[in-house]
């Protein structure tokens, strides 16, 4: 049986990290009796995946329908973490409303900022909760004012509740039947539905998430995939509870799920169109407007410990990326590492993400380079240069240091930037700045959310970031400062290739762009390092670090000593000048012909970053 259209929400929960989404999720399940309370054997229902549930973040969007009074409620739970805002863009796309979630005791954060005005572009309506109502420290007084002045939503319009104990969780059911509007229908007589997500299952294949927009979906329909240009036939529709729950059909504004029979989710994108009516070539098969494609802007090279795991990896990858559309990768190789993938990440911790999801799920060691940044060259000379790396706007585009053409033929080096809010209490406004300007970043904004707590504006160069620069914000703060970055532009930086040298050979792996002020401290931090990692041989092996032909830095690890005269008891002492002569002579020809072979730790204690 269809709900009648007025009676649908679709909706989802948008908030900082860590400010109570899936668990107001659970409560908001077992009010509406969607789960019995015995069958919630554990917190954060929809986070269903293992890391998940360890992390106590949402990595993954995940959808489930509820009943509540007549109505039908689909709500979207989204993630918090700034690198994975693709998700929650994708949520926003596919609901009418939204419920923001702020915490009584921490207040507006970076990120509350970033995800409202994304609910707002999509013209959502926004049901404001102020949660934790129930802890000591809650303030919420001070809160429901900030959210008044920042937000500008008016205060009696703001719900207070307790996700952990669910107190007046159904009031805020009541507000969303109240306050989220139902879906709008459009005069289009077919069928249509948004790809908000999709899904590898190993025995049905792909699972499409969908939102219907126009009409009605049902199994045994024919249907198109607009952007795709592929057709197949449904196998089952059906919609979340939170796992699979087979209906007859799904109808115009239900948010459910089709299963597709295809083999590969890049066949089944996120943000196409599930068309069912006139075929392909029609003048009526309009697409709905999908998503922009998502840019990764942090690459790192990804290696298995063993050899021989390469075939492993690839197959890893492949099945991976069904589950993650925002994952990229292309093969690499190393003379040091062997043969790999170059992959490309939306931050950190997307990158650590995927580095733990392919060791667990597929049993795998990895050794990960450092993170690098995508950098545009102007050149002025094209002579043996990679044509496939030239953009239509002229620029030629590496996002390692091994691509970087010889210094001679380029002329400006353009580096990326993100704009980067941060939310500090007063009182550490100060050591906040000196991070910043250290980190060469420049004030754009600073306003006061109240007279505790400000919200400064910044762009900084992305190279300064994907680091560390999230931890010492953190550990100068307390653990009070939030952030949230996006990248805004390319501006031209002073940039250099700091090569690693060691026994004449330039070491390829361990090279990086930096910027020309801290090329010598960071050379000189990875000469000490390898010093104490690399080990002794025969003869003296000297450690550099360089910038083209001037070197930087050195540290010279001392050649083994054999007492090469031990048997020679008195005697004469020419006996004895003539051994250490030849040894002498021996050490020469092995410092002229002898090879480092550098050791597999080296490259992870290297790359580990402080």
């Amino acid at each position: 049986m269809s709900m009648s259209i007025d009676k649908i929400r679709n909706f989802c929960i948008i908030a900082h990290i860590d400010h109570g989404k899936s668990t107001l999720a659970d409560r908001l399940i077992e009010v509406t009796n969607t789960l019995q309370k015995r069958e919630m054997k554990r917190g954060q229902m929809l986070d269903t995946m293992d890391i998940e549930q360890e992390r106590g973040i949402t990595i993954k969007l995940q959808p489930i329908r509820m009943a509540w009074k007549g109505h039908q409620l689909n709500l979207i739970d989204t993630p918090g973490h700034v690198d994975f805002s693709y998700e929650v863009s994708r949520s926003i796309a596919a609901v009418d409303g939204a419920i923001l979630v702020v915490d009584a005791t921490q207040g507006i954060e970076a990120q509350t900022l970033t995800t409202l005005y994304m609910a707002m572009e999509y013209d959502l309506a926004i049901i404001p909760v102020l949660n934790k109502i129930d802890l000591p420290a809650a303030d919420p007084e001070r809160v429901s004012k900030e959210i008044e002045e920042v937000l500008g939503i008016d205060r009696s319009e703001i719900i207070s509740v307790s996700a952990k104990t669910g107190e007046n969780v159904e009031s805020l059911l009541d507000a969303v039947c109240e306050h989220i509007p139902a879906p709008k229908t459009s005069d289009i007589a077919e069928t249509r539905a948004l790809i908000f997500d999709s899904v590898f299952d190993p025995y049905r294949g792909v699972v499409t998430y969908v939102r219907v927009v126009d009409g009605n979906l049902k199994a045994g329909q024919k249907v198109h995939l607009l952007n795709a240009k592929r057709t197949f036939d449904i196998l089952e529709v059906g919609y979340f509870s939170p796992g699979y729950e087979k209906s007859g059909q799904l109808s115009t504004g239900e948010i459910g799920y089709v299963i597709t029979g295809l083999k590969t989710t890049s066949e089944a994108r996120v943000g196409d169109t599930v068309w069912q009516g006139a075929g392909l070539e029609s003048e009526e098969a309009k697409a709905l407007p999908g998503y922009a494609k998502v840019k990764p802007f942090v690459f790192a090279s990804m290696f298995p410990l063993e050899a021989d795991d390469y075939p492993v990896l690839r197959d890893a990858l492949e099945k991976y990326i069904l589950s993650d559309s925002a994952l990229v990768y292309e093969p690499a190789s190393s003379s040091a590492l062997g043969n790999g993938y170059r992959c490309g990440f939306l931050g950190l911790l997307h990158m650590e993400i995927v580095q733990e999801r392919l060791e667990r799920e597929f049993g795998l060691d990895l050794i990960i380079t450092s993170p690098s940044v995508p950098f545009k060259l102007t050149l002025n000379s094209q002579k043996g240069i990679d044509q496939s790396r030239i953009t239509d706007d002229g620029f030629y585009v590496i996002s390692t240091p091994e691509e970087m053409p010889p210094r001679e033929f380029i002329d400006l080096i353009y580096e990326p930037y993100a704009k980067v809010e941060i939310v500090v209490p007063s009182e550490y406004i100060g050591q906040v700045m000196e991070l910043v300007q250290r980190k060469r970043g420049i004030q754009t904004n600073m306003s006061y959310l109240n007279e505790a707590r400000a919200l400064i504006t910044y762009d900084i160069p992305m190279l300064e970031i994907i680091v560390d620069f999230y931890d010492q914000l953190k550990s100068i703060t307390s653990g009070y400062a939030s952030m949230n970055y996006e990248p805004v532009d390319y501006r031209p930086g002073d940039l250099v290739k700091l090569d690693i040298v060691v026994a004449d050979e330039p070491v390829d792996s361990l090279s990086t762009i930096v910027h020309r002020q801290f090329a010598e401290a960071q050379g000189r931090v990875v000469c000490k390092k390898l010093k104490e990692i690399i080990p002794r041989a025969q003869f003296p092996i000297a450690i550099q670090s360089a910038v083209g032909a001037k070197v930087l830095s050195r540290e010279t690890l001392s050649a083994l000593r054999k007492d090469v005269t031990a048997k020679l008891y008195g005697g004469d002492v020419s006996r004895k000048m003539k051994l250490l002569k030849k040894q002498k002579e021996g050490k020469k020809r092995m410092k002229q012909f002898g090879k480092v072979s550098i050791p597999q730790d080296a490259f992870l204690t290297v790359l580990k970053r402080e």
